[in-house]
């Protein structure tokens, strides 16, 4: 096994290497100095100057193994609107958005799996026609509108009992001195609106495919002979059937975690939150590329890493991968 994820960890190391290429040189395709340019009372000289300051007067593979070098260091340059270390704002936004991105993907694994599971033992049951329609319609919502109705819906219930019973805006409450626990259950309060829009639609996809893939195995030779053994029908479901009708769903988890950060963005948006997507809104907004750059970085990475955690989860559910 140890071989097996030294040879993943070995495969992504180039992988970075592509991602932040290919996030470096679509960052640059836009102009930093675009606004500088267009304003008649700044010189030539000063524009000069502050192409030499960002290295823009260099080619891009130049300016790429100087950005590449720096950031390895942990320095992803300043960012244009605050001239503060952007390594130092990603810190600070960084775990507002991870906290609400894997609650919501852990949330939304382990009950799409589950519905899913049930689906397929249960199939053309209540149960099955009644997840298929559900997940449908929470699948054909745009998460924006989702996230939208929710946060009406909390509103109108706060103002029917007259107190506040959903948090409909930031991801914690300012200047809280409650303690550890207390400090927990505020966040967690902030979080159950955006989570619950993510979640919806996250656990529509995976139940549907966690359905089809459990209703592969169960009709397996192999599952056959194990009730024919006479083990019991838990065992057979749980012990054999799941566990190989885990695999391909682990490849969705893994590539959904890119889609949900992308819904991250907007729900962040909508809910007034202070992580990740408004900061990249707002570095697109204000033409800031280096914060750009940094995010897209950040991001590209998690992806990897996340790909990664899935390959070795192959080898976990099935030993004849990781002895490919």
């Amino acid at each position: 096994m140890t071989g097996f994820i030294l040879r993943r960890f070995l495969i992504s190391i180039p992988l970075v290497i592509v991602a932040s290429f290919v996030v470096f040189v679509l960052a640059s395709l836009g102009d930093p100095l675009a606004e500088l340019r267009m304003n008649p009372n700044v010189s030539e000289a000063t524009i000069r100057v502050r192409e030499a300051q960002l290295n823009l007067d260099r080619p891009i593979p130049v300016r790429y193994g100087l950005w590449i070098s720096d950031a390895a260091r942990g320095d992803l340059g300043r960012s244009s609107q605050t001239n503060e270390p952007v390594w130092d704002i990603l810190k600070r936004r960084i775990p507002v958005t991870l906290r609400l991105v894997v609650a919501a993907s852990i949330l939304a694994a382990l009950i799409g799996m589950a519905v899913g599971v049930v689906a397929a033992v249960r199939q053309y049951s209540k149960f099955d026609y009644g997840a298929t329609f559900a997940a449908f319609v929470f699948f054909s919502m745009p998460v924006f509108w989702l996230a939208a109705v929710l946060k009406d819906v909390g509103i109108r219930i706060n103002q029917a009992v007259g107190r506040r019973i959903f948090f409909t805006v930031g991801e914690a409450t300012p200047g809280l001195d409650a303690g550890f626990i207390g400090t927990w259950m505020d966040r967690l309060g902030h979080m159950l609106l955006p989570a619950t829009a993510l979640i919806l639609i996250q656990m529509a996809a995976l139940s549907r495919f966690q359905r089809a893939s459990m209703l592969d195995v169960i009709n397996s030779d192999y599952i056959r002979t194990a009730r024919a053994k006479g083990l019991s029908e838990g065992r057979v479901i749980v012990v054999h059937a799941m566990r190989n009708a885990l695999i391909p769903v682990t490849t969705l988890l893994a590539i959904d975690f890119g889609a949900i950060i992308g819904g991250a963005i907007i729900t962040e948006t909508i809910f007034s939150w202070r992580g990740m997507g408004v900061l990249f809104l707002d570095a697109v907004a204000h033409r800031d590329v280096n914060v750009i750059q940094g995010w897209l970085l950040v991001t590209a990475i998690s992806v990897i890493v996340f790909n990664l955690i899935a390959d070795i989860l192959y080898g976990v559910l099935d030993p004849r991968i990781r002895r490919g």
